[in-house]
């Protein structure tokens, strides 16, 4: 018995799928002058590229006609000026040797050393450190040793340096291609004029090769841990740096705070003791330290330090300060950032952000004028020894909201009420009269 037995399950109760049979595969027979392991990597697929030219693999059959020997024949080389004859072995076909100028010969490349008169000697190449037979001598083994100044100076006959022997050798064929020359545009783009040799350079340069190249192992690991060292010094500054700005406030520009000072004093000179001197003015240090660390990135770009100048006029203006001054500038049609920060349109820029900014602040000493006003036009009514005072002195935060003042709210009661709530319990006082009641002239 089994589990179908058991359960009263038909035997065959799933029919039994039938498995498909594959269809066999093509045989691809091996192609013949492949070997096996190339085939069962590659599949029998020719290479993209062959490696090896064919014409190489196998070269023509001879023809029955063609006889081909090996003789040992003279030849002369034209780079050669002695008519030296050496011999070598020849392919001959035919009993026929192959005729044309040595096939090395084609390698044989000579520098072309200009030649001087004495007439030009002595009217542009005259030094007083060197004479006629130096030069002379100079400029044939030049020619002699293709400019190998090193061998030159090891087969000149006074104690001249490389550098000496270059810089005579330059100056005489500079000067000697400019006597020549109809106008000194014509020669001006050839490399003895265009690049001239300069001796001292060549020699400082070779010092210090000199220099790097006589340390010692010891000198060597030093100077890696002196370079480690300054890299690790230069990424303190630079994150320290980082740290400080970050936790400065936006630096201001001086402009703009002796602009809004101005106008605070000459608009409000009542009211300037009631605000903070912190809201209007700000170090002067800040705006050097703006100046500061542009100097010290060398190379920015315009539209950056823009940036930089915009952050700082605006520094002693809130949020709502900067959107305001933002939407002004839309609504003026001016760009926020000017699409060719040149430094014409970058002052320029800075101006108007400058008397939008003078203009706002403006409007809100207008608007506290007009509100402590129209307080006092409102009617006076005396004050209960528990009412709490009058605030006197305006917090900076509060210069960006709609001012109003304390004495518009009716009802000073509900007022110490609502202020008591926020503010905490207020202290307790003996009870409040009533206000005295205006009598009008008829009474």
């Amino acid at each position: 018995m089994d589990a179908k037995d058991i359960l009263g399950l038909p035997k065959n109760a799933l029919p039994i799928q039938e498995k498909k049979s594959k269809p066999p595969k093509e045989s691809q027979r091996k192609p013949d002058g492949i070997s096996r392991e190339v085939y069962a990597l590659t599949g029998g697929l020719a290479p993209l590229m062959p490696a090896v030219d064919v014409n190489q693999l196998k070269r023509k059959a001879q023809s029955d006609n063609e006889k081909i020997t090996w003789q040992w024949l003279p030849f002369t080389n034209s780079a050669r000026k002695d008519s030296l004859q050496l011999y070598h072995w020849v392919r001959v076909v035919n009993g026929i040797p192959p005729t044309g100028d040595y096939s090395f010969a084609k390698y044989n490349k000579s520098v072309d050393v200009l030649k001087y008169t004495d007439e030009e000697y002595e009217k542009y190449l005259t030094d007083p450190a060197w004479t006629k037979e130096e030069t002379d001598q100079l400029f044939d083994l030049c020619e002699r040793f293709d400019l190998r100044f090193i061998v030159v100076a090891d087969r000149f006959p006074s104690s001249k340096t490389v550098e000496e022997l270059k810089d005579r050798y330059y100056s005489v064929s500079r000067a000697i291609l400019i006597a020549r020359a109809l106008s000194p545009g014509d020669v001006a783009t050839h490399p003895l004029v265009k690049e001239t040799y300069n001796a001292s350079q060549e020699t400082e340069r070779k010092r210090a090769l000199n220099l790097l190249l006589s340390h010692t192992k010891q000198q060597e690991r030093k100077d890696v841990e002196v370079l480690a060292q300054a890299k690790k010094i230069s990424e303190a500054r630079k994150a320290s740096k980082a740290s400080e700005e970050s936790e400065l406030p936006v630096l201001s520009d001086i402009g703009s705070l002796g602009a809004d000072k101005a106008t605070a004093d000459t608009v409000n000179p009542s009211t300037n003791s009631q605000i903070p001197s912190s809201s209007i003015t700000a170090p002067v240090s800040e705006t050097a330290s703006v100046i500061a660390s542009l100097r010290m990135l060398r190379v920015y770009l315009r539209s950056y330090a823009l940036e930089q100048m915009v952050q700082a006029a605006s520094s002693s203006a809130g949020l709502r300060t900067i959107k305001r001054v933002e939407q002004t500038l839309q609504d003026l049609g001016v760009n926020l950032k000017p699409k060719v920060p040149t430094k014409a349109v970058c002052a320029e820029h800075l101006e108007l952000r400058k008397e939008i900014l003078t203009l706002l602040n403006l409007q809100k000493q207008l608007q506290y004028k007009e509100a402590e006003g129209s307080s006092f036009r409102e009617g006076s009514y005396t004050e209960t020894p528990g009412t709490p005072p009058k605030q006197q002195s305006l917090r900076a935060a509060d210069l960006d909201r709609t001012f109003t003042p304390d004495s518009l709210s009716i009802g000073g009661e509900r007022f110490g009420k609502r202020e008591q709530k926020r503010k905490g319990p207020a202290p307790s006082s003996p009870a409040q009269s009533k206000r005295p009641r205006k009598y009008k002239a008829s009474d």
